[in-house]
């Protein structure tokens, strides 16, 4: 059993000074090493997040420089595409200018071959008239 003596107050008295000893050897330094802890960990947390909004945000950026250097590319090519539709018609254009020259210059030429057989025949239409009749009824004309 427990006895009512001096010594029950020297336990109590030695537990309070032994959590006051204890309270600034351990409980302290570890509530201490704690809150550091915390502190450290909201600071990373805090740095992650404007690492994250940073990123975000140079990408939203690199978004928007892609976007434009895309429509710029674009019209380039559409700019390219149509300079070389118009040279390319223009050389058709001169193609065809030239093939019809030549075609021109061509029939003309079939138009006077034609008209030059047509008078050399008329010439000659008379005298082979005569031979032709003259084969026909046996005797000159």
């Amino acid at each position: 059993m427990v006895s009512m003596d001096i010594t029950l107050f020297l336990q109590i008295g030695n537990a309070f000074v032994l959590m006051y000893f204890l309270n600034g050897i351990i409980y302290k330094p570890v509530l201490k090493i704690l809150k550091e802890r915390k502190e450290k960990l909201q600071g990373m947390r805090n740095d992650v997040t404007k690492f994250e909004d940073n990123a975000r945000r140079r990408q939203e950026e690199v978004d928007k420089k892609m976007h434009k250097a895309s429509l710029q590319a674009k019209s380039a090519i559409d700019t390219a595409r149509a300079g070389a539709k118009a040279a390319g018609e223009e050389k058709l254009a001169a193609i065809k200018a030239e093939a019809d020259t030549d075609k021109n210059k061509q029939l003309a030429d079939v138009k006077s071959q034609v008209e030059a057989a047509k008078k050399e025949l008329e010439a000659g239409i008379e005298g082979f008239a005569n031979a032709m009749a003259g084969k026909i009824l046996g005797r000159s004309l």
